[in-house]
């Protein structure tokens, strides 16, 4: 682990082991709590006058990775090849040997990049048949299929809430030991939810910055975790996030409040709730809520390189970065982290 320290503009070479002893008696860590669901998908299209016309070959395999649910039955997905997936074809998914299928879909939307929408015909339990014959959204730079141990694997240990396509990584650096070390060291621990998706990952494809427009994501933000956040505000104790979705969670809920209203005297005042963010963070932003910052290293010419510049500085998070790759951090999602203070 990489920590940074903003205020002197120092870093320095340590192990996720210790993060206890870097963080203070009375800082509050908010983790995101979201869980993986086996949301990739393969699926043959329809046969039907619609599919014939299209293409010779109706029933190639077509992959489907959920990305957002939009509605009751109703999905943002990552279709390959897309090219071939246009409003109107009709998607079946089946079990390995079965020839009914157990799930069925219509295309009813499409966008650039493989993304369409999708609507699911109703059945009596949607999570269940998506547990049968789902698979675990590995990333793609992991070149091999899925196996049952990914199911635990590719989670944090604080998992809870079913929902994400992808799981926020900075938290799989968390053991059940270290998190019993931070509590007994007087840290306070706290959750959000924010189901990770196409917003979270998008890649920079505007070449302006006030261009760039992120996907909508879903976030709860617990009572619990309101009261400490507004209690640590006042008074003024350092607030960590856990990953960038937990500090695009926060942000977004800071911002809301400030759209709703408080007493200048007062600060800002966060409220529970849930609802979608497209929250874009970029080198500027004044963070509301966030003090520190736990990440792992992340991609160039990426939105979330970008909101780690926002919070720490381009040059310095750059410095920071040469400095990675020369001791050869590990990238990527089962990467090492940085600790920025």
């Amino acid at each position: 682990m990489l920590v940074l320290n903003r205020a002197a503009g120092e870093y320095r070479d340590n192990f996720f082991r210790n993060l206890p002893e870097l963080l203070h008696p009375g800082d509050l860590l908010i983790l995101n709590d979201s869980r993986v669901i086996p949301a990739r998908l393969y699926a043959t299209r329809a046969r039907g006058l619609h599919t014939q016309a299209a293409s010779p070959d109706p029933t190639g395999r077509i992959e489907v990775l959920l990305t957002h649910q939009v509605g009751p039955h109703e999905w943002t997905a990552l279709v390959r090849p897309g090219r071939k997936v246009q409003p109107g074809e009709r998607l079946h998914f089946y079990a390995s040997g079965d020839s009914t299928p157990l799930l069925e879909a219509e295309v009813i939307d499409a966008a650039d990049y493989g993304e369409r929408t999708l609507r699911f015909t109703p059945t009596d339990d949607f999570r269940a048949i998506l547990d049968r014959i789902g698979h675990m959204p590995l990333p793609p730079y992991i070149h091999r299929d899925d196996a049952p141990a990914d199911l635990e694997r590719y989670q944090t240990v604080f998992a809870h809430e079913p929902g994400s396509a992808a799981a926020p990584t900075a938290g799989l650096h968390f053991t059940p030991e270290i998190l019993d070390q931070l509590r007994a060291r007087g840290v306070q621990i706290e959750t959000v939810t924010l189901h990770v998706g196409l917003g979270t990952f998008q890649p920079v494809r505007a070449e302006k910055v006030e261009d760039i427009h992120l996907h909508a994501e879903h976030y709860t933000l617990p009572p619990a975790t309101a009261e400490a956040i507004n209690q640590a505000l006042r008074e003024k104790r350092r607030i960590i996030a856990a990953g960038t979705t937990t500090t695009r969670t926060l942000e977004h809920c800071a911002q809301v409040a400030e759209k709703s209203g408080f007493e200048p005297h007062a600060g800002i005042r966060l409220h529970p709730h849930s609802g979608e963010t497209s929250i874009f963070l970029s080198p500027g932003y004044q963070f509301r809520v966030v003090t520190g910052l736990l990440t792992n290293f992340h991609l160039p010419e990426s939105t979330l390189l970008m909101l780690v510049s926002a919070f720490a500085g381009r040059e310095f998070v750059l410095s920071a970065y040469n400095h990675a790759v020369r001791e050869r951090y590990r990238f990527f999602s089962y990467g090492d982290c940085m600790l920025i203070l």
